[in-house]
């Protein structure tokens, strides 16, 4: 017998539940291989292809049509190649910002369509807000890093070297506004830059995150209708 209407409704929750919990646990991944590992081609592979899966997943989990998810894995999967062959670091930061960039969009639509079926916000709408304040975080570091590489200037002042894991922690740094002063922008491009994600992180914190939070588990308006 096919599952009647509520059997279907939680078999979906459930899909999304799981979708949106991997989704947050390779952006972690990603994370933690940016800032951890060795810098080097493999990190730089390892970071390429951790960002073209997070990227699936977040259309995947946003219930994109099936042609726009070939056409982001078919972009994910270039990127590597692209990793593989060249090795180009400055591209391939480009590359990986550009990916990067696609993958809010997408786990906001996610979690704006999962809050309303469900009719009230669950952990899962948690997860994803949070797998998006990562991945905008990362977007700017791949950002630091593309300008260090292909522009003119070195990104940071005094000397320091702009590895991914270098470009990662200035960009967390910036956005929470912790501001160690260890990591500084050099040009006027990048205090831009840096201020821009300084604004975009405390406002992000404090009215989608706060709002998520706070109103884990309560009906939502669209359950009220």
């Amino acid at each position: 017998m096919p599952p009647d209407g509520g059997d279907a409704a939680r078999s979906l929750r459930r899909e999304r539940v799981a979708l949106q919990g991997w989704l947050l646990g390779l952006t972690l991944a990603l994370f933690l291989v940016q800032g951890i590992s060795r810098p080097g081609r493999v990190q730089l592979v390892l970071v390429t292809a951790l960002a073209g899966l997070t990227l699936v997943l977040a259309f995947r989990a946003a219930r994109a049509r099936p042609r726009l998810i070939m056409a982001v894995t078919a972009l994910a999967v270039a990127t590597v190649a692209t990793a593989l062959l060249t090795g180009d670091d400055g591209a391939m930061r480009l590359m990986n910002a550009a990916v990067t960039a696609l993958g809010p969009p997408a786990v906001a639509i996610s979690v704006v369509r999962a809050v309303r079926l469900d009719g009230r916000i669950r952990v899962s709408a948690v997860s994803g807000v949070l797998a998006l304040y990562l991945l905008i975080g990362m977007c700017f570091s791949f950002v630091y890093g593309t300008l260090d590489r292909l522009g003119d200037t070195p990104f940071f002042a005094n000397g320091a070297t702009a590895t991914l894991s270098h470009c990662l922690y200035f960009s967390f740094i910036t956005m929470t506004t912790v501001g160690y002063g260890d990591f500084t922008a050099a040009t006027d491009t990048g205090h831009t830059l840096s201020a821009l994600e300084a604004l975009i992180g405390q406002i992000y914190l404090v009215t989608i995150v706060a709002l998520i939070v706070g109103n884990l588990g309560r009906p939502t308006n669209y359950a009220r209708q």
